[in-house]
């Protein structure tokens, strides 16, 4: 995730100098400091302590020991941005004994500036703090604030592991393909095409999902038929199933942070 955060601020006009990576794997830094030019450090110092905004790209599993380990370099000035899933902020403010934080929930495509990330901000956080982490992340797509922090658990399970669905998808739709006997080329190409054009489709009418899917549908055709056999198969009870199993391990990778 912080390879597309920093790809998708890079893109967008944020000099890649302007950024310090703390990451213990060296090859992963090598890679990130060629590829989009920013500074980097295997372990945290004391340029750290100047930084006015600290992004905390940690997974759950571990971000304890880190933040533990590092605190002694994020300077009193700092507003901290996470993007652990499940790890509130008030956690998160106990952990380091600072309240200045905010809590996002992004995704990858952030990468090619399509990204979709929800936020969450303390009280202690001023708004031209929210107004400075909003813009920073404008750069990769949208951004929308949640008032409730539980809504975040909501927002992993749709957006956050989204992509992952779509790919999903995606590699189901070109298996089929090659089975029909498509040249998995053209079958790539197809699928992605038919994804992306739905989704615009979804993001400029004025017409609900349904009403769409009703329109492209005619009883008895072809279309009716794939249908049938993803209602025989509950695939829209299994989506919603399986948001609801993503969201929950949220929780509980939140629950283990306070263990």
């Amino acid at each position: 995730m912080a390879s597309a955060i920093i790809g998708g601020c890079v893109k967008h006009g944020v000099a890649g100098d302007q950024i310090l990576v703390i990451d213990p794997n060296a090859d992963q830094l090598a890679k990130l400091r060629e590829t989009w030019g920013v500074r980097g450090a295997t372990e945290a110092n004391d340029e750290l302590k100047s930084a006015d905004l600290v992004v905390w790209a940690v997974k759950p599993q571990v971000f304890k020991s880190v933040a533990l380990n590092n605190r002694r370099f994020c300077g009193e000035q700092a507003l901290h941005l996470s993007v652990a899933a499940g790890v509130t902020c008030t956690s998160l403010a106990s952990c380091l004994g600072s309240s200045r934080w905010v809590r996002a929930m992004p995704n990858t495509p952030a990468l090619v500036g399509a990204g979709a990330t929800a936020l969450f901000a303390l009280p202690e956080v001023s708004v031209a703090e929210r107004t400075l982490v909003a813009d920073l992340l404008a750069s990769t797509g949208l951004v929308l604030w949640v008032d409730d922090e539980a809504l975040l658990e909501a927002v992993t399970a749709v957006s956050g592991s989204g992509p992952a669905y779509v790919f999903y998808w995606l590699e189901a739709m070109l298996a089929g393909g090659a089975d029909l006997g498509l040249d998995p080329a053209a079958a790539k190409q197809l699928a992605i095409a038919t994804l992306k054009g739905a989704a615009l489709l979804a993001e400029q009418s004025e017409e609900s999902p349904a009403t769409l899917r009703e329109r492209v549908t005619s009883k008895g055709g072809a279309t009716h038929e794939a249908l049938e056999v993803m209602r025989a198969g509950q695939v829209d009870a299994t989506i919603q199933k399986a948001m609801h199993a993503c969201a929950q391990r949220a929780r509980e990778l939140g629950a283990a942070f306070d263990d």
